[in-house]
C-alpha cells in the first residue's frame, strides 16, 4: 500500500474538488429522555409504558423485555410478533452475558429447491407471500425461555397488559396507521388478516380508528395459563397447522414440538477501549459489526470527521469486505461452520485495511470467492433497569405483515423469514442480499440473520444499548450508531437520527439517505470511483432504540454531569417513545 498520512490525504482530496463542508446538516434532533433507575425504548409508545411500569414495580430489565415483546405483538403488529422469531442479548449486573436464538426455523419438510421452477428460477412471491413462506415460530419459546431462566416475574402478570389492549383494543394515533395503508392490499388476500386488520369496507385503518384483537386476547391469554405448551403442542398449532396445510404450505405438527430456543455465547470484541457484546451465529450481526470496527479501527474517524469523503470511503470499504464474508461464508452453526474467530481478529482487519487503496474505491466482483456460486419490518427494543441489568431485544417477521396471513382463530400474524435462505445461489432476496451455499435451505435449519442487538461496556460498566430493524441495513444502523458516539461524539438521540449509508458487497453501490452526505462529499467519493446513489426504495432506513449510561454523549459522561440513562428512540419512528423513572 503506498504510503500517505491522513492530513496529507485530506489535503489532497479537498484540493482536488474545493473544500468541503465538516458534515451535511440534519434536522435538530430533541433531547435524549433521561431516567434514573430504569429505561424502556420501543417502536410503539404503549409498549413502552408497559415495560417501564414493569420496571416500577420491581421486575427486571428481563420481564420488561417479556412483557415488552407480548405488548409488541398487539400494538405494533406490522413486526411486533409472536409468529415470527428473533434474538435476544443480555448483560447481567455481574458482567456476564448470554444470547438467546429464537429465531424461526425451517418446516422438517422444506428442501433446497422448494422456491424454483422446473428449469431452476426463482418463483416470484414464493418465498415472500402464503404459507410456504413461514417459518416455524419462535418468540412464544424465547420469551419464556428468558422469564424461566433470568426473570423474576410470574408470566401471567407479564401477559396481562398485552391480553387487555388486544380484548379491549387501542385507539390508532398518526404514527400506528402508514403500515396499514402500506399493506392494506396484502392483508385484503387473506380473509383472516383482512376481517383484524382492514375495516368491513376493506379500507384500512385511521388514526382515532380503534384496533380490537379478540383472537389474539384469546391466544395470549392461553400461552398466559398453559405456558408454551398451549402456543407448540396444543390447539394453537393446530390451527396454524391445518391452515397451512389447506392454503399450499408445509408446516407439520412436529415443526411445532420439536422447537428449541438455543442459548449460545455472544460474540465480542474491543472497539477503541469499548467492549462490544452482540450476536452470534446464525446473526451475521455481532461477527459483521466486529469485522467492520476492527477494520475502522485503524482510521483515525474523528480526526477525518462525520460525512467526510475519508470517513465514508473507510466505512464503505469496509462494510465491502465485510459483508462479502457475512453473504458467502456464514449460516447457522448446527449446518456450517462459522469462521467468527478469524473474522473478529483484529490480524485479519489488518489485513484487509492493507487491501484498501485509500484513494480509489474497490471493486466488488474482484472479492467474489472462487467457489461462490452465483423490510425492513423487523423491530429492536432497548432496557435497563436500576441493577444495571440490560436487554438488548430485537425480532422480525422479516416483510411488513411477514406473509400476510394469520391462521383462522388465532390471530397470529406469521412470518415470512424462509425468504432470508439462500432460496438460489447468486439470487438477491427481498433485501438484495446475494447469498451462498452456507445459508442454503435445509429441514430444520435456521436462516441467516442480520439483526444485532448489541449492549457494550467500558471498564467494565454499561455503556449503551442499541439496535434497530433494516433488513440488511440492520448491521449498518446499528454500526453507524456505535460510531457516532464513540467517534463523533454525538448524544444518543443525534447518533440514530443521523442520516446513514450502506454498502452490501452486492450490488456494488453505495446507498444513502436523502441529505446524509453534501454534494462537496459526493463528488469526491465519484472522483474515488464509487457509485453512491440515495435509495428511493427504502423510505425508511430502520427504527433504531438506543440508551445510554451515565450521560447523553461520551463528553458528557467524561464531564460526569448527565442523567443515569439516557434513552432514544429513531426520529423516524412515528409511534415509537422512550420512558425512563
Amino acid at each position: 500500500m503506498r504510503s500517505f498520512t491522513w492530513k496529507s490525504l485530506s489535503i489532497a482530496l479537498v484540493f482536488a474538488l474545493g473544500s468541503v463542508s465538516p458534515h451535511p446538516g440534519w434536522a435538530a434532533s430533541p433531547a435524549p429522555v433521561s431516567g434514573e433507575h430504569g429505561m424502556v425504548v420501543t417502536a410503539q409508545h404503549l409498549a413502552s409504558d408497559i415495560g417501564i411500569e414493569v420496571l416500577k414495580k420491581g421486575g427486571n430489565a428481563v420481564d420488561a423485555a417479556v412483557a415488552v415483546g407480548y405488548a409488541l405483538a398487539v400494538v405494533y403488529p406490522t413486526a411486533g410478533n409472536i409468529g415470527g422469531g428473533g434474538f435476544m442479548t443480555i448483560r447481567f449486573k455481574d458482567g456476564r452475558t448470554t444470547f438467546l436464538d429464537f429465531r424461526e426455523r425451517a418446516p422438517l419438510a422444506a428442501t433446497k429447491t422448494m422456491y424454483l421452477d422446473d428449469k431452476g428460477d426463482l418463483v416470484k412471491g414464493l418465498s415472500t407471500e402464503g404459507y410456504l413462506a413461514v417459518g416455524v415460530p419462535g418468540p412464544v419459546a424465547g420469551f419464556e425461555f428468558a422469564r424461566s431462566r433470568y426473570g423474576s416475574r410470574p408470566l401471567k402478570e407479564l401477559m396481562e397488559p398485552a391480553i387487555g389492549l388486544a380484548r379491549e383494543g387501542f385507539v390508532l394515533e398518526q404514527g400506528d396507521v402508514g403500515a396499514f395503508e402500506r399493506a392494506a392490499k396484502r392483508l385484503a388476500k387473506d380473509p383472516a388478516a383482512a376481517a383484524i386488520f382492514l375495516k368491513a369496507d376493506s379500507m384500512p385503518f385511521a388514526a382515532g380508528d380503534r384496533l380490537v384483537q379478540a383472537d389474539l386476547a384469546t391466544t395470549l391469554a392461553s400461552i398466559a395459563e398453559e405456558g408454551p405448551d398451549a402456543f407448540y403442542k396444543g390447539g394453537i398449532a393446530d390451527r396454524i397447522v391445518k391452515a397451512s396445510v389447506e392454503k399450499g404450505g408445509i408446516l407439520s405438527k412436529q415443526d411445532f414440538e420439536r422447537y428449541r430456543v438455543r442459548e449460545l455465547e455472544p460474540v465480542k470484541c474491543n472497539y477503541r477501549g469499548y467492549d462490544i457484546v452482540s450476536s452470534p451465529p446464525p446473526s451475521s450481526g455481532g461477527v459483521i459489526i466486529c469485522e467492520i470496527l476492527n477494520i475502522l479501527e485503524g482510521y483515525p474517524l474523528a480526526y477525518l470527521g462525520y460525512g467526510s469523503a475519508e470517513t465514508v470511503h473507510a466505512m464503505v470499504e469496509a462494510m465491502r469486505h465485510a459483508y462479502v464474508d457475512r453473504n458467502t461464508a456464514l449460516g447457522d452453526p448446527d449446518f456450517v461452520e462459522n469462521p467468527v474467530a478469524q473474522f473478529t481478529d483484529k490480524a485479519y482487519a489488518r489485513e484487509i485495511r492493507e487491501r484498501i487503496d485509500p484513494f480509489k474505491a474497490g471493486v466488488s466482483e474482484a472479492l467474489t470467492p472462487a467457489d461462490f456460486a452465483e423490510s425492513k419490518e423487523t423491530t429492536h427494543y432497548s432496557i435497563i433497569d436500576d441493577e444495571g441489568n440490560a436487554v438488548a431485544v430485537t425480532y422480525t417477521l422479516n416483510g411488513s405483515f411477514g406473509a400476510g396471513v394469520v391462521a383462522p382463530g388465532t390471530g397470529i400474524l406469521l412470518n415470512n423469514e424462509m425468504d432470508d435462505f439462500t432460496a438460489k445461489p447468486g439470487a438477491p432476496n427481498l433485501y438484495g442480499l446475494v447469498q451462498g451455499e452456507a445459508n442454503a435451505i435445509a429441514p430444520g435449519k435456521t436462516p441467516l440473520s442480520s439483526m444485532s442487538p448489541t449492549i457494550i461496556t467500558r471498564d467494565g460498566k454499561p455503556f449503551m444499548v442499541i439496535g434497530s430493524p433494516g433488513g440488511a441495513r440492520i448491521i449498518t444502523i446499528t454500526l453507524e450508531a456505535i460510531l457516532n458516539v464513540i467517534d463523533h461524539g454525538m448524544n444518543i438521540q443525534e447518533a440514530v437520527d443521523a442520516p446513514r449509508i450502506h454498502h452490501q458487497w452486492l450490488p456494488d453501490k453505495v446507498f444513502m439517505e436523502p441529505y446524509a452526505l453534501s454534494p462537496d462529499t459526493l463528488k469526491l467519493l465519484a472522483t474515488m470511483g464509487h457509485d453512491v446513489q440515495i435509495d428511493e426504495n427504502w423510505k425508511i432506513w430502520g427504527q433504531a432504540t438506543g440508551i445510554l449510561v451515565g450521560g447523553g454523549s461520551v463528553s458528557e459522561i467524561e464531564a460526569g454531569g448527565g442523567a443515569r440513562y439516557n434513552g432514544a428512540v429513531d426520529s423516524r419512528i412515528g409511534a415509537g417513545a422512550a420512558r425512563g423513572y
